[in-house]
């Protein structure tokens, strides 16, 4: 999943149509996030200071996970941060990589910079209780999230809750974003990536605007761009079906 977020983002609801479509689905936690490994060590990155670690380690510490669960390889999909992720995935280990789903990610991190007011969201001092953590969660949909399609503010106050019940460690999501920040552009060794490739994206997505799913898709050899009016950073259950038909559609389930 993204910055900051958990396993627990990728909604149960989503995991089984993708189940239903022949998919063995597993999720986890990227460092620094959920129950994963913490770098309590490292403090909260500070400016000019070095990353403690690059997606290219976190493309490895995926590639760990698969080595503990026993698979070779897998179709691998990625949103947002994970999507970075999971291209650095494919790069790094293009044997392991079955398919490559990047939804509403980049190739860089100036590649399509986020609207003022979607940083300002993403930016934002850090809640410090439950409550505030459940408040801030809506405030930062309604800047990022999707137009066209209603909130579920429910959900978003659930989900935010239950987040914070499994890990709050804001230190952690700033060190997500300096590896973002640290990791450069990975357009050209995109150009290398042979295996089927999806890249799904927002058409009003205002934190990583459509663009950056363009430049994805032109620098993957034969890649598939589908993208989705009133869509915005987040993905809109209304479209859940529709996007895991795509998926099975490059996966073939």
């Amino acid at each position: 999943m993204g910055l900051g977020a958990q396993l627990t983002h990728w909604d149960d609801g989503f995991c089984e149509l993708l189940v239903e479509q022949g998919h063995h689905v597993v999720r986890f936690d990227n460092r620094d996030a959920g129950l994963s490994t913490h770098l309590h060590d490292q403090g909260a990155p500070t400016t000019g200071a070095p990353s403690a670690y690059l997606l290219d380690d976190l493309a490895d510490d995926t590639a760990g996970f698969m080595d503990a669960i026993g698979w070779p390889a897998a179709h691998v999909a990625g949103a947002s941060m994970g999507g970075m992720i999971a291209q650095s995935l494919a790069i790094r280990y293009p044997a392991r990589v079955l398919t490559l789903t990047s939804i509403m990610s980049t190739p860089g991190p100036t590649v399509a910079p986020p609207t003022e007011s979607a940083f300002a969201a993403l930016t934002a001092r850090p809640a410090a209780d439950r409550a505030a953590v459940m408040a801030q969660a809506l405030e930062t949909y309604t800047v990022i999230g999707s137009p066209g399609y209603a909130m579920d503010r429910a959900r978003v106050v659930q989900r935010a809750g239950r987040a914070f019940d499994r890990c709050f460690d804001p230190a952690g999501t700033g060190r997500q974003l300096a590896a973002i920040m640290a990791s450069g552009d990975r357009t050209d060794l995109l150009a290398s990536l042979t295996m089927p490739a999806l890249v799904l994206h927002g058409e009003d997505d205002p934190l990583i605007p459509v663009e950056g799913g363009r430049a994805t898709a032109a620098a993957i050899p034969g890649a598939r761009l589908v993208t989705y009016p009133g869509m915005g950073h987040d993905l809109p259950e209304p479209l859940w079906p529709e996007i895991a038909r795509e998926i099975a559609k490059l996966t073939g389930a």
